[in-house]
C-alpha cells in the first residue's frame, strides 16, 4: 500500500511536469525569450511605405523608374559602405582557411577537430581548428605552405607574394524560388503527401541546393582597365592593402564577391552565436532595390537627394557628396576618386554615402519594366544567372552614383546596371539584414504586452 502512495504521488508530480498542459492549448513550455541585438555597425531601418521612383521630372525621359507605391518590412543596414579593411577580414579568412586545411593534412591534431570529446561523434569532413594559430615563419609550415604562394617564375623582383588566383571561397545556397514552383503539369501523390506538385524536391530536394566557388580578390587592375587613358597605376598598386585606405570603400568587386561576402558574414556571426548556445538571426545579404531607395530617401518621401533637399549644395555653398560636379570640377566636393567612408553628413536614417563615392549593388536583377510587374510588398526582381546566360540576364541593379558620375546619378530615384561578373573601380557595397519581427519593441512574450 505503502509503494502504491509514493507510485501515484510520482505519476501526479510527472503529469503536471509535462508540457500537456493539463488538456489546454498552451504552447511548448520553456521557450526562450529573444532579443534581437543590433548588428554592430549597422543602423535600424524601419518598415514604411514610399513612392518609389521619380517624383520630378524624367531628365532623360527612359521611363524606367516609374512611380510606384510600396511597402517594405524592416530591417538593419550598414551605415557606410563596406570599407577595405572589413572586407581584408574576409580575404583574411579564406587565406587562413585554406592554410589550415593544408596543414591538416600533416598535423591534423592541431589544425583539424575530428571528434567531439563531449559525445565522441566523429566529424566528417572535420573541421578547422580556428584555436591553434599560425606560425607562418616555421620552417615546416613555411614548407606546407608554399603552394599557397607565386611560383619563382612569377614574382616581381623576387618577393614572396601569395598567390590571390587561390584564394576561393566555397559556399552553398538553397534556390527557394525554384523549389517553391509548382509544376501544374504533374499531379501530386496523396500516398507520399505530395499534393503540392513538385515531384522533383519530394524525390530528393538536394535539386535545390547549389554550390558556389568565388575567387574573393578584388580586381586591383579596375583602376586602369576602367579608364585606359589615365593614370592610375598609384591606386592599382596601394588602394586595397595600403593602411591609407583602410577606411575607404572596397571597390573592384563584383556582384558575385558581394554577395559571396554576405553569406561569409552571415555563417561567420551565426557560427559565434551557435558557440554560446543561442539562437541564430536572419542571413546578411545585399539589399533589394525598393529597401535601397527606402533607406536612402531616410524617410524624406519628396526629396530628391538622401540629404532631404533638391539640391546638391548646402546654406554654405558646399557641395554634399562626392561625385563629378558641374563640367568635372572633381575637387570641389573634397575629393577626386572615392574618399573615407562617412566623410559626409549621415541622412535621417543614420546612413552614409547613399549617393556618391561609390555606386552600390543590389540583389536585384535589373529589367526597365520591373516597376510594372513586382509586387506593391517588398518588391524584388531577381535572377541567378548562369556563366551561359545571355549576358542581358546578367545585369544587376546599382544605385547612388559614385565619385565619377554626374548630379542626375545621386539622385534616390536614379537606375543604372552593371554586370554582375564585372568589377569597377566606381561600384561598392553594403549589407542587409532582416528584422526578426514586425519591428522593435515588437517581440515579448504576448501580443498583449507589446500596448
Amino acid at each position: 500500500m505503502k509503494n502504491l502512495f509514493f507510485f501515484l504521488v510520482a505519476a501526479l508530480i510527472v503529469s503536471s511536469c509535462s508540457n500537456s498542459g493539463n488538456g489546454e492549448l498552451v504552447g511548448v513550455s520553456n521557450r526562450p525569450r529573444f532579443f534581437q541585438p543590433d548588428p554592430h555597425g549597422m543602423s535600424f531601418i524601419p518598415l514604411g511605405s514610399y513612392t518609389m521612383g521619380l517624383g520630378d521630372e524624367d531628365v532623360p525621359y527612359a521611363q524606367m523608374n516609374i512611380p510606384k507605391t510600396v511597402t517594405v518590412g524592416s530591417f538593419y543596414m550598414d551605415e557606410t559602405e563596406i570599407t577595405n579593411n572589413e572586407y581584408r577580414q574576409f580575404v583574411y579568412w579564406v587565406r587562413d582557411s585554406i592554410a589550415r586545411t593544408l596543414l591538416g593534412d600533416i598535423n591534423p591534431e592541431d589544425y583539424l577537430i575530428e571528434e567531439n570529446l563531449e559525445t565522441g561523434e566523429l566529424y566528417d569532413p572535420p573541421f578547422l581548428n580556428w584555436e591553434t594559430e599560425i606560425d607562418w615563419n616555421e620552417e615546416e609550415t613555411a614548407q606546407t605552405l608554399e603552394e599557397m604562394f607565386l611560383p619563382e617564375n612569377e614574382r616581381f623582383f623576387r618577393k614572396k607574394e601569395l598567390d590571390t588566383r587561390k584564394l576561393k571561397y566555397v559556399y552553398y545556397w538553397i534556390d527557394l524560388k525554384a523549389a517553391a514552383k509548382k509544376d501544374y503539369t504533374q499531379k501530386g501523390n496523396p500516398e507520399d503527401g505530395s499534393f503540392a506538385n513538385r515531384p522533383e524536391g519530394m524525390n530528393d530536394r538536394s535539386v535545390y541546393v547549389h554550390k558556389e566557388t568565388i575567387n574573393v580578390y578584388p580586381d586591383t587592375l579596375c583602376w586602369i582597365a576602367d579608364f585606359a587613358y589615365s593614370y592610375n597605376e598609384p591606386l592599382a598598386r596601394t588602394y586595397f592593402w595600403h593602411p591609407t585606405y583602410d577606411n575607404y570603400p572596397v571597390v573592384g568587386v563584383n556582384w558575385n564577391q558581394a554577395r559571396a561576402f554576405c553569406v561569409w558574414r552571415t555563417n561567420y556571426f551565426n557560427s559565434y552565436l551557435a558557440g554560446k548556445g543561442q539562437a541564430g538571426l536572419n542571413d546578411f545579404r545585399l539589399p533589394t532595390e525598393a529597401e535601397w531607395e527606402w533607406a536612402a530617401r531616410g524617410g524624406n518621401l519628396g526629396n530628391p537627394f538622401p540629404w532631404g533637399g533638391p539640391y546638391s549644395r548646402n546654406s554654405k555653398g558646399c557641395l554634399l557628396a562626392n561625385f563629378k560636379p558641374n563640367r568635372g570640377n572633381y575637387i570641389d566636393d573634397g575629393g577626386t576618386t572615392p574618399v573615407i567612408v562617412a566623410h559626409y553628413s549621415a541622412n535621417s536614417f543614420g546612413l552614409y554615402d547613399m549617393a556618391g563615392n561609390v555606386a552600390e549593388w543590389t540583389i536585384s536583377a535589373y529589367d526597365e519594366s520591373a516597376s510594372i510587374f513586382t509586387w506593391d510588398l517588398n518588391p524584388d526582381y531577381s535572377y541567378n544567372a548562369s556563366v551561359d546566360d545571355p549576358i542581358a540576364m546578367k545585369r544587376k541593379v546599382i544605385r547612388g552614383g559614385s565619385w565619377k558620375d554626374i548630379e542626375y546619378f545621386l539622385m534616390t530615384s536614379t537606375r543604372d546596371y552593371e554586370y554582375q561578373d564585372t568589377a569597377k573601380s566606381y561600384i561598392g557595397f553594403r549589407c542587409v539584414q532582416s528584422y526578426l519581427g514586425r519591428s522593435k519593441g515588437d517581440n515579448p512574450a504576448r501580443a498583449s504586452e507589446v500596448y
